[in-house]
């Protein structure tokens, strides 16, 4: 089936992204947005013959600003939850990817099994065990998080009891707090910390506990759109599952995390 027409107003859309959480998203020296969410949002609208421009929007504003008319596509690096569609619209996920702890060097935590896969979707005896694992070597520590983010909810349902949390308004201010030690940790998105360890600031810390996935972070990432955009939201679907099948997101995957994470679907 083809896409509802696009009406002539939304031939030129604007696309949000927060541009401080490379490589999903980042800002370069001259305030210009770059990253496999940048790449993908040209990509589909090529695709749609449509033009696109690209702002910045801090993360825990950006879905208020979407319903508001203040842009019209959310692309930056977000999870699809229930919780999110009930304010707006989501494309069919484009892209994967999980969650993890990272912990400073001189906390002395015991090593743990970093390859570890942890699908929070399902929760029995063997995913019990390593939960409550996490919760003892966590126990009493400061851990960062962005907040109004679905990693902020896991981290209070799961460790709130156990940890102080400290939710920041972007992964820059978390990063600076860790480096300086004001913090012991934080969970984020794996491939925005591999980026930090890699950096001078970030040789202070190291991956800790198993990835994470599924539960509060849904099935994947998407695009968000306000509910009442079904032609623009019918017209990036179709998008997304072109750019799919000829091996864009893949490509654009692994030019930017080294990795294929197009969606699962895309790999069967």
């Amino acid at each position: 089936m083809s896409a509802l027409p696009i009406r002539a107003e939304e031939r030129v859309i604007s696309i949000a992204a927060e541009g401080a959480s490379p490589p999903w998203t980042g800002t370069d020296e001259n305030g210009q947005l770059y990253g496999f969410d940048i790449d993908v949002g040209r990509d589909l609208c090529r695709r749609m013959k449509i033009e696109c421009t690209f702002v910045a929007q801090d993360w825990d504003g950006i879905i208020p600003a979407l319903t508001v008319g203040k842009f019209d596509v959310i692309m930056s690096g977000m999870s699809i939850t229930e919780k999110r569609k009930q304010s707006i619209a989501f494309s069919t996920p484009y892209a994967g990817g999980f969650n993890q702890f990272v912990v400073r060097w001189d906390l002395g935590v015991a090593p743990s099994d970093t390859q570890e896969k942890l699908n929070l979707s399902s929760i029995g005896d063997k995913e019990k065990t390593t939960i409550e694992r996490l919760r003892a070597a966590l126990t009493g520590k400061a851990i960062g998080v962005l907040r109004s983010s679905n990693s902020e909810a896991v981290l209070k349902d799961l460790f709130g009891d156990v940890v102080t949390i400290r939710s920041y308004d972007s992964q820059d201010n978390m990063q600076l707090d860790l480096a300086a030690g004001r913090i012991d940790g934080g969970l984020a998105d794996y491939f925005t910390w591999r980026d930090f360890l890699r950096t001078p600031d970030g040789s202070i810390a190291l991956f800790f506990g198993p990835q994470l996935s599924g539960g509060l972070w849904g099935p994947g990432v998407g695009a968000g759109v306000r509910k009442d955009d079904d032609a623009l939201l019918q017209s990036l679907n179709e998008a997304i599952e072109a750019a799919i099948a000829d091996g864009t997101i893949k490509a654009l995957s692994l030019k930017w995390f080294d990795a294929d994470i197009s969606p699962a679907t895309s790999k069967q």
